[in-house]
Formats: structure tokens, sequence, C-alpha cells
């Protein structure tokens, strides 16, 4: 296909590059923040708001504290937490004292810590007391040395933040015991860091700003490096996608986005927190979107614009009994991420909020943001949109060559200043995920049409192969949740010694009165004879990553 068939698809408006090199690092980025938008309100929580000024004077203690520890420029510090006040004060922090975040989910279990405090070589970790235990369990196999403990309602004042505390740990007891001897607490340091000495280190473009761990639904996870430019480029990239929507927010309002995704993932970090940051815009912290109720009663007191999140939390927003009481008329663009966005979701939101989901498409190793549907789009595509400014992609078969064939699938690969610098400390694995031309092999297998919009057909190792016939799980789950009666489905590959493979479908059900066979008449006539389910088997849910994201590797056990 010709250069870039797409920028056609552009909004009026967008560039078709962007310029990385007008910050030197994302400290940088976020101390123009600090000062533009001093008395703006950065982040609220639970009822408290913290301001970009705050946000200034916690992050610089809490780094002045960590440079007092005698850690140095490029030492990695874990961060382990839901999404509160701390966690973005933390990052800066760490990232304003010259260290590396290495973003944790604090759902893992012991062996998983273990496995990415080793990998990572942290020496230092902040995390919420919820999850202490966890550590307590792997920290002696590991090079930590500095724990410092947040709570809940460390941010939220003295009376409220005792209440919160006391209700966390004492009424529904979600603290078990630990043991941590020497972790300090979080407003300690904060406490600590204010009266000590703060040393800016010289930063570059080049260094590194995070370790993002991914793999976590395919295999064992490594760590995704990502430098201070590949972040910015994808901020950029994506505050100049989503002017054309975010430029009908009224003059004099103050932007605002929902972050119900978790900031530890790479999509609420640099599209939520670091996006917010550059346009001055205030984020929704949520700290638990799968209590839909609690997420929709704190929705229901704010005003808000954007909203990125996964497929799953759209559609169980969208089907929950109170989603009216929240005023969606203010909302500018949604966008859908992490996985793919079913139709019928799709067309639920559009119906229920007036405003469409963009599906977008990016990856850790990707900052992550690769590709999104114009955002002035009126309906949905069912494609991943079009490439974001400075980014190239195209599909490659299995022997690397390029193809040029619309409607032909292949391995998506990707170029652009927002690809990460390689996989930490695996010189072999990164040299595995990159062609010979310096595109970046996804691991997707997708389509592309005439106008350059690509498609994502599935995931390579997701792939059924059926009688020799591929069949995408993703395809089929479309297909199944416009069943009427279906909430929510997935598909897996199982052996057969018939075809080697055959389709096994999950569902959970919307209404209890559906049965095997409806499902089956609803296959027989939406789907050909090898993509039809051998196997339907009902569930009272589905496995799922923190984010949302259908972990079909658990329901192939």
């Amino acid at each position: 296909m010709s250069d870039r068939p797409w920028l056609g698809a552009y909004p009026q408006g967008v560039p078709a590059d962007i310029d990385a090199s007008q910050y030197t690092s994302l400290v940088a980025l976020m101390e123009e923040a600090f000062t533009r938008h001093r008395d703006s309100v950065a982040y609220s929580f639970m009822g408290k708001e913290l301001t970009y000024a705050q946000t200034d004077a916690q992050s610089r203690a809490f780094a002045a504290y960590l440079q007092g520890l005698g850690l140095v420029k490029g030492d990695r510090v874990a961060l382990m937490m839901p999404n509160m006040p701390q966690y973005p004060v933390a990052v800066a922090a760490v990232l304003r004292a010259g260290y590396v975040v290495v973003n944790v989910n604090p759902l893992y279990t012991a062996p998983e810590l273990e496995h990415q405090l080793k990998d990572s070589g942290a020496k230092a970790i902040v995390v919420i007391e919820n999850f202490a235990t966890t550590l307590q369990a792997c920290i002696a196999a590991t090079a930590v040395k500095h724990v410092v403990l947040c709570a809940m309602g460390d941010s939220l004042g003295l009376i409220k933040g005792m209440l919160v505390n006391y209700v966390v740990r004492q009424v529904k007891k979600m603290v078990p015991p630990f043991q941590l001897p020497g972790a300090v607490r979080f407003n300690d340091a904060l406490a600590k860091g204010a009266h000590a000495s703060f040393q800016a280190p010289q930063l570059k473009a080049d260094d590194i700003a995070l370790l993002q761990y991914t793999g976590g639904t395919t295999g064992v996870s490594k760590g995704a490096v990502l430098l201070h430019r590949n972040v910015i480029a994808n901020v950029l990239q994506s505050e100049a996608w989503n002017a054309p929507a975010m430029g009908k927010v009224p003059a004099g309002e103050q932007p605002t986005s929902v972050c119900a995704l978790p900031l530890y993932h790479i999509f609420a970090f640099t599209v939520n927190m670091m996006l917010s940051m550059r346009t001055g815009g205030k984020t929704l912290l949520i700290p638990n979107p799968r209590d839909l109720k609690a997420t929709l009663q704190e929705l229901s007191k704010h005003r808000f614009h954007s909203f990125p999140a996964v497929s799953t939390l759209f559609n169980g927003l969208a089907h929950h009994p109170d989603f009216n009481t929240v005023d969606w008329s203010h909302l500018k663009v949604s966008v859908g991420g992490g996985m793919a966005v079913q139709s019928a979701v799709a067309q639920l939101w559009l119906e229920k909020t007036g405003c469409p989901i963009c599906e977008g498409y990016g990856l850790s190793e990707t900052s992550p943001s690769v590709s999104c549907n114009p955002v002035t789009v009126s309906q949905f595509t069912g494609t991943i949109g079009v490439p974001l400014p400075s980014t190239y992609m195209k599909l490659i078969d299995d022997a690397g060559n390029e193809v040029t064939e619309p409607g032909q699938p292949g391995e998506i690969v990707i170029k652009g200043p927002q690809v990460m610098a390689g996989y930490w400390q695996l010189p072999d694995e990164t040299a595995k995920s990159m062609t010979a031309d310096g595109f970046f092999k996804s691991g997707d297998i997708g389509t592309f049409d005439e106008n350059g919009f690509f498609k994502v057909v599935d995931r390579k190792k997701d792939m059924v192969l059926v009688s020799g016939f591929n069949v995408y799980p993703n395809e089929v789950e479309d297909v199944v949740a416009k069943c009427p009666g279906v909430l929510e489905c997935a598909v897996v590959g199982i052996p057969d010694e018939k075809t080697g493979e055959a389709v096994k479908l999950v569902i959970v059900k919307k209404d209890p009165g559906l049965t095997e066979q409806a499902v089956r008449d609803f296959c027989r006539s939406h789907l050909t004879g090898y993509k039809q389910p051998r196997v339907i088997e009902f569930r009272t849910e589905l496995p799922k990553t923190p984010v949302g994201k259908i972990l079909r590797r658990e329901l192939r056990k």
C-alpha cells in the first residue's frame, strides 16, 4: 500500500506528525503543568481534591525522601497501588528523583510479584497496606530494601482519613495482618522529605522512564523498557488525536477524564494521568471499577468529558440499573482499548450516552497507543482505526513479506516514536520482536482496507485451527455477544481428535432462561460450520485481568 493512505481519514486539524522533542523528559512536561495550572484540580478522589500545586509539593517532598535513602539515578522503584492520589504523587516523585517506575498490579500473587521485583531489580516499593501480606511473602527473595506503606485514607485529611482507614481495616477486613519491619508510612515519608534537600538530576529523553511488564495474558511477563521520549510521544499523539472532540469542551471549563482503568496499566498511565498533565485536566480517580455501583455513584457527582475504558467495563456500566443517575451529556470521547470492543456493547453505549466508542489499539510495548478511530466518527466501525500521527503500520506474512492486498490477514507490525527500546535484559527476545527494517511485531493478526483502516482479527497465540481453517475467537465472540440473553462470552480452542482443534464457547447469561440449544441455533444462523462451537459451557463469571481483559489461557486450563 502507499506510504500512508490513512492520512486521508484524519479529521481536519490533526497533524500527520508530532514533535516529541519539545520536552527533554516527562519531568519537564509535569513541571510545566505544575507551573501553568497551579491552582487547578489535578485529581479528585472520594470527595477530596488535590491541586497541581499540592501534587508538585508532595511529589517534590517524596522525591527528596527517596534520594535520602541513597538510591542512585536509574534505580527502579516499584509502585503497587490501586487508583489513589498517592499513585500520581509517587510517579512524579520517582521520575523527578531520576529513578525508573516499575508499575505493579496490586492483585498479583506472591510468585508473580517476586518475579517482577527480581526481574526489575527494584530497590524500593510503595505498596498499599491491603496487599502488604503478598509483599511479606516474597520480599526476602528480592533486592527490595525500602518499603513505603500507603492506606486508602492517607490523602483524605485527618478525620475522614481515619474513618476510611477504620472501615477498610476493621469493618471490611480488607487488610490482612502483615509484618514488614522497617516499613515507613507514606505520610511520614512526605513529612520527612519536606525538610530534606532535593537535587534535580539531569534527565535526557533517552533515559528510561518505566518498566511496563507485559505478556501476562500469554505467558511469563517481560518488562517493556519505555523511555521518557516514548511516553512523551504517545501523550502528544493522543492529545492531537483527541483534539477535534476535546476542542468542543466549553471555554473556561476544565477538561475532565474518568480514570477507571488502573494507573499501573499503561493505557491509564499515558492516556489519563500523563495526558491530563499535558492539558491541565482534572482526573477522577476510581479505585475499584469492578464495584459498578460505587463507580456510578462517584460519576454522578461530576461533569466529565473523556472516558477511556475496556469493553467489559462499558458493558457492565451500560447494563447497571444505576446507569441513568449519571449525566453523560458532556461526554465528548469514549476510547475503547485494552481488548476488542464488541459491536453489541458499542451499540448499547451509543444509545445510552450519545457518545460513540472510538476503538483504539495499542500494547505495553508501544506506550500504548498505536491506532484509533477518528474521534469525529458517529458510529462504531468495528475496526481499530488508523495509525496515529508519526506512526506506521503494515502487515507481514509468516515469511516476513509485506501483505499488500486489502482484506488479507497478516501480523500487525508497528514503527513510531512510541515504540519501546526493548525488553528489559532480554536482548534475544528484543531481537525476535523486531523486523529487519525496524518494525515491532505485535503478535496480533490483522487486516486493512483501501483507506488504511486496520482490523484486529486475533492474537497469533489465540487463533484456533479447525481442520486447517483459522478461527479467530474475537469474530465468534462478537457474533455470540449479539445473541439475546448473553451478557459476556469467550472462545478458546480445545484439542479435538478429528479436526485438530475445536471451538469451545463459555457464556455468562444475562437471561437465566437462555438454553444451549438457543445459542447453537443462533450460531448456526450466523457462523459457517467450522466456526461453530463444539462445546458450550455456562459460567457465572469469566476469568479476567484486573483491567477487565478476559483471560483465555485460564479458560484453556
